[in-house]
């Protein structure tokens, strides 16, 4: 069974959030996606210092589905350069892993 893992991102607002990780679980990329409103980001964009309220997106998926995850996350995202990171997770409960396999298709 392949390793489970999460792909972290950030979304302008929730409801883009939502709509994104529908499709991402409707195709199966990911098994969850867990979205968490309410973050506050600051940082550095062309030279500016810039805040902005987003919502986290975690998605829980296989390591044979992370690029085309991170490939589908890019192509739907509206920022030009979003964050969309690989997180290992570690071990994980047999059957919370086994539920993502089969859930994304492994």
């Amino acid at each position: 069974m392949q390793e489970t893992v999460f792909v972290y991102t950030t979304w302008p607002s929730p409801g883009e959030a939502e709509a994104a990780g529908r499709a991402l679980v409707e195709a199966r990329l990911c098994a969850c996606v867990n979205i968490l409103p309410g973050m506050i980001s600051i940082y550095n964009w062309q030279g500016q210092i810039e805040r902005a309220e987003e919502a986290v997106m975690i998605l829980k998926t296989r390591r044979g589905q992370v690029q085309p995850l991170m490939a589908a996350v890019k192509a739907a995202h509206p920022y030009d350069t979003p964050a969309i990171v690989e997180l290992p997770a570690g071990s994980a409960d047999p059957g919370f892993a086994a539920w993502i396999a089969r859930e994304t298709g492994g």
